[in-house]
């Protein structure tokens, strides 16, 4: 774990390049995993959003760490989140348990790039206009993310702070917002003052 964050550390210095970045992570697309069409289209809301939400997806602490379990998952949670009524994907971006970065939502990965709007969430009440949702797979209430996903946690947090402007004070979790939920669970809501920090070093 030590090598791979003093590279994205050194990474994170030069200008943003969405993907890829000098550690080679990238995001993932929608059209990439596979995602069907949404119902409809994501509104578009021209303005910058204000924070980032931390979530936690509530499922198994799955040990497959692999490509196609990423895009299992990704496509998994569009269906549901669809029979919800909620268009398409609700986070904006989803972080696997093998530390693979994907879009969530339609629009979302242009949005970033674009860096002066995003596409409106369905993560949060209250929240979805305003808010980038970040799921990360997996159940935090008593157990940690592995370090491989807190690494792409801490490089996703760090891309979408510095490409909106978004300072690390504003990485939050979702029942910071919401309170009928535990989520991001306890043992990782617990460590976001350690996620701002990092996020704040690169």
């Amino acid at each position: 774990m030590g090598v791979s964050r003093r590279v994205l550390v050194a990474g994170a210095v030069g200008a943003l390049v969405v993907p890829p970045v000098p550690s080679g992570r990238t995001i993932v697309s929608c059209a990439e995993w596979g995602a069907r069409p949404p119902v409809e289209p994501p509104a578009v809301v021209g303005r910058r959003p204000t924070r980032v939400l931390v979530h936690h997806t509530a499922t198994e602490n799955a040990a497959d760490r692999s490509v196609a379990h990423a895009h299992r998952l990704a496509r998994f949670f569009q269906d549901v989140h669809i029979g919800r009524d909620w268009g398409d994907t609700g986070q904006h971006f989803t972080i696997t348990r093998g530390a693979h970065v994907l879009e969530g939502r339609h629009g979302s990965l242009a949005a970033l790039r674009a860096g002066d709007h995003l596409v409106e969430g369905a993560h949060c009440p209250g929240q979805n206009r305003t808010s980038i949702g970040v799921e990360n797979e997996g159940t935090y209430t008593a157990e940690l993310p592995p370090d491989e996903q807190w690494d792409a946690l801490v490089w996703l947090c760090a891309t979408v702070c510095r490409q909106y402007g978004i300072p690390p004070s504003e990485i939050h979790g979702h029942r910071d917002h919401y309170a009928d939920t535990v989520c991001p669970g306890d043992a990782l809501h617990a460590r976001l003052p350690a996620l701002r920090a990092e996020v704040a070093l690169r």
